[in-house]
């Protein structure tokens, strides 16, 4: 499957008409045959599995507890290396969305969500870097690009003794496990790499076998590059780029 955003969207009285207008407005697709009027009562369970815990206030819960709407949109499949600009034009419609009478919002393809305060705390961040970028002139700006991780990528996600991270697709960018870390280091890890490849020329040419530090005086990890094993090629998951693997230097 080529990725592609698939977003849930929680409104109270929501204006399903009003959301697809925004929505397609933007050049993103409003599903209508699963958006409804009505509430689903799989909501709770789901938003919680979506980590939630991470940055959801109580009025976050009682805004999906109440929920009576749902709508769903869909990005159009994203080409390779159109990631980051799709994924930035999602985050300005979340933003956009939730000022006009959203009331939660999770990503059905990272599998992750934000409070409502979050959401538009992230979307200011990269609407400041975008004007930064844009008076340097330099589209493809450091700064531009974290919101945008932060925004869609889950992670750490703990599957045995392994840490990953689940949405590096929305980007266009393998995802990153690590293997044999506390989950702590873990977690930094992968946000290091993940940046790195991200924002840094030489980090989208990375090789097996390469070494890699958290800092100068840090253990040395060692990178291998896999297919994406962990999600069948049709699922919202999947990551066509693969992934890179960190194991510590036994050396």
């Amino acid at each position: 499957m080529t990725p592609r955003h698939v977003l849930c969207v929680l409104g109270s009285g929501l204006d399903l008409d009003l959301v697809a207008s925004i929505a397609e407005d933007a050049g993103f697709e409003f599903d209508r045959e699963y958006s409804e009027p009505h509430p689903d009562p799989r909501m709770p369970r789901a938003f919680r599995s979506c980590a939630a815990e991470a940055s959801f206030t109580g009025a976050d819960w009682e805004a999906v507890e109440s929920h009576d709407t749902v709508a769903y949109l869909l990005s159009r499949p994203i080409l390779p290396g159109m990631g980051p600009l799709v994924s930035e034009l999602l985050l300005a419609l979340t933003a956009k969305l939730l000022r006009s009478g959203a009331t939660a919002v999770k990503n059905e393809s990272s599998g992750l969500t934000h409070g409502r305060d979050r959401w538009l705390e992230l979307a200011d961040d990269l609407a400041a870097a975008d004007d930064l970028a844009a008076a340097d002139d330099d589209p493809e700006r450091e700064s531009k690009l974290v919101p945008l991780y932060f925004a869609w990528v889950k992670r750490p996600i703990v599957d045995g003794s392994l840490h990953f991270s689940c949405g590096m697709h929305l980007l266009s960018q393998p995802d990153i496990e690590v293997e044999g870390a506390e989950p702590e280091e873990a977690a930094e890890l992968i946000d290091a790499l993940a940046l790195y490849m991200l924002t840094e020329e030489r980090g989208q040419n990375l090789s097996d076998g390469e070494g890699f530090r958290l800092a100068e005086d840090a253990p040395r990890w060692i990178l291998g590059h896999h297919p994406c094993d962990r999600y069948d090629d049709d699922d919202f998951f999947y990551n066509p780029n693969g992934y890179w693997r960190l194991t510590p230097d036994r050396k």
